[in-house]
């Protein structure tokens, strides 16, 4: 097996792409190794340096901390990878994790649609993925996750992407901001 990386725009963030399916259950993010029970990602939070994953449909994202280089654990975490899959596993994570359903109204309904549609396929490129959190006296609240979270562009993507086309299609939404 050929695992592939690529780049995204948080420099602390790369995105492995083993080939093979990583999620059937949508995307999900982990940043403490005690939170599942699943031997990819414990070992791959073990690594020093290490700060996140993100699993994807098709990819996982690491983020890292910026003390550690790339050329430092990247080999690492193919290794785990190839490992992973070499064992006769099909999938990372196959568990229905949904996250809580949000009694949505008719504005925030439009904002989800939005946010499916138009700009999660695009963040998903770069290897992270963005979440409505709530919407309130205009201010849509957003979380981001994977590679967007702590990425030097992302408050200009939030800003002049995210924004821009949810108050052209919404003139309720008057700004977009990221939440923890």
């Amino acid at each position: 097996m050929f695992v592939q990386t690529e780049v995204t725009p948080n420099p602390n963030s790369l995105k492995f792409i083993p080939g093979k399916k990583v999620s059937n259950s949508g995307p999900y993010e982990i940043t403490n190794k005690e939170d599942m029970n699943n031997e990819l990602v414990r070992n791959i939070l073990s690594i020093n340096g290490v700060e996140g994953i993100f699993l994807g449909q098709d990819f996982i994202s690491v983020n890292k901390n910026e003390k550690i280089k790339w050329d430092e654990i990247k080999h690492i975490v193919i290794s785990l990878i190839n490992d992973f899959y070499a064992n006769g596993k099909e999938f990372v994570i196959d568990e229905n994790i949904k996250e809580e359903d949000l009694d949505l109204g008719e504005i925030e309904t439009k904002i989800v649609k939005i946010l499916e549609e138009k700009i999660r396929p695009a963040v998903a490129r770069d290897g992270g993925d963005i979440k409505f959190k709530e919407f309130k006296d205009g201010v849509v609240k957003v979380q981001l996750q994977g590679s967007c979270s702590g990425c030097p562009s992302s408050t200009m993507t939030l800003k002049q992407g995210v924004q821009n086309l949810l108050c052209h299609y919404l003139p309720e939404v008057k700004e977009v901001v990221a939440i923890q």
